[in-house]
């Protein structure tokens, strides 16, 4: 008896191993964009579309795009993208956003940048003046692939001997970042990236120099004989990045944002998938302060959570060019003789160091999963909440970038 039992574990062990084995046909890597820039320059890349290279670029170079016909897979498929980016000599943080336009929209932003389309015409007393963040006739709101933050000049300011930063360097960090690299699982985006698609980068730079930026997604499919993929089906529902013909939106200050939405008889395993970021960089913006976001589906509670980050002083080695403050404090530290002591110093604090409202400079920021198993067919609500954020005054530029879509299977 033990003879067999021992057999039937060393076999389990085998068809485990061969299972490991053979689940994968190994990923597939394919580059978008290889040390493309990003900025802004009305001169050489004015207003309306530019073709660049194979590019086609809008807003006078702030965002890239670039049409690709992706792989369509069979069996069971896990996707990430990810992207590296050094600053071209921006020295300045700055809000970026790689996504993909809906194939089944028919308006897109570069329609809305030739001119050749308009925004659909949306209910103001819900949405107010946002044009284009959720979705209307002919349209649907751009998906987020990736929500990220430049670092303060990560690369070109990252020499050692770099008149800018070189006295900036705290003396726990042993050399400046050469890039920021960035990796992010988005399986669940699969619907989106198959047959022709437009694949884009956005940053919010001003400068004419910017950044340059590598992308790449890689797929990786399943070897297993029965690992069908999943019938998956992704619906957006809100994104308020403000690409092209679009305002910075501090609705959220003055009103709930309700967005509809309705779920087939067949779906199952529904998710909602939530980013969201505060922006304004003065004291007391929404970019320093706490902020409680509060989503409900038909009035129901379902996610209630203040997006905060207190680690950015873990990016400090990506931060070259951050403003550096001295601030007075006492320490305790031990003498060349071995003694306990304490004295009062001025020690640096970095601007990229302060906890922000769900970034740091140089992070990516991860989208918050809501698990809706219990969601029924039919029509329903999403409202979101953010009701401390404040409005914009002169320039005080008080925002949240928010963006939402729904994934399920059927």
């Amino acid at each position: 008896m033990k003879k067999l039992l021992f057999t039937a574990i060393c076999l389990l062990i085998l068809d485990l191993t061969v299972v490991a084995q053979s689940r994968s046909k190994g990923p597939v890597h394919l580059p978008i964009f290889q040390q493309t820039p990003i900025l802004f320059n009305p001169s050489d890349y004015p207003d309306g579309v530019t073709e660049k290279n194979g590019l086609i670029y809008l807003g006078n170079g702030r965002i890239v795009l670039k049409k690709i016909n992706l792989p369509r897979f069979n069996n069971y498929t896990e996707a990430e993208i990810g992207v590296t980016l050094v600053s071209n000599s921006d020295p300045w943080d700055k809000s970026g956003s790689c996504f993909v336009i809906p194939r089944a929209s028919k308006i897109t932003m570069i329609d809305i940048a030739r001119n050749s389309a308009v925004y659909p015409q949306q209910d103001t007393i819900k949405y107010e003046q946002l044009k284009g963040i959720v979705q209307g006739k002919d349209y649907l709101p751009t998906v987020e692939l990736m929500r990220f933050m430049t670092p303060f000049g990560v690369g070109h300011f990252s020499s050692n001997d770099d008149p800018v930063s070189t006295k900036r360097r705290p003396v726990y960090v042993d050399g400046w970042a050469e890039n920021v690299v960035w990796k992010q699982e988005i399986t669940d985006l699969l619907p989106l990236l198959e047959g022709e698609v437009y694949i884009g980068v956005y940053i919010d730079t001003w400068t004419k120099e910017g950044y340059r930026i590598d992308l790449q997604l890689t797929f990786t499919e399943s070897n297993l004989r029965n690992d069908k993929k999943p019938d998956l089906h992704v619906v957006p529902l809100i994104n308020t990045n403000y690409y092209i013909g679009q305002q910075h939106p501090d609705i959220f200050s003055r009103k709930d944002v309700e967005i509809p939405f309705t779920i087939p008889r067949k779906a199952r395993n529904v998710r909602l998938k939530y980013i969201a970021t505060g922006h304004g960089g003065h004291s007391g913006g929404d970019e320093f302060r706490p902020q409680r976001n509060i989503l409900k589906i038909d009035g129901s509670e379902v996610l209630n959570f203040v997006p905060w980050r207190t680690d950015c002083a873990s990016f400090r080695r990506f931060n070259p060019t951050s403003g550096v403050w001295l601030q007075k404090r006492t320490v305790a530290y031990i003498t060349p003789e071995g003694k306990r002591a304490e004295k009062e110093i001025e020690e640096p604090l970095a601007s990229s160091d302060l906890s922000r409202s769900n970034w740091c400079p140089g992070s990516d920021v991860t989208p918050v999963v809501v698990e809706l198993p219990n969601l029924a067919a039919g029509n329903h609500t999403l409202t979101i909440s953010i009701p401390e954020s404040r409005s914009i005054e002169e320039n005080k530029l008080n925002h949240w970038l928010v963006s939402a879509y729904l994934v399920w299977e059927e």
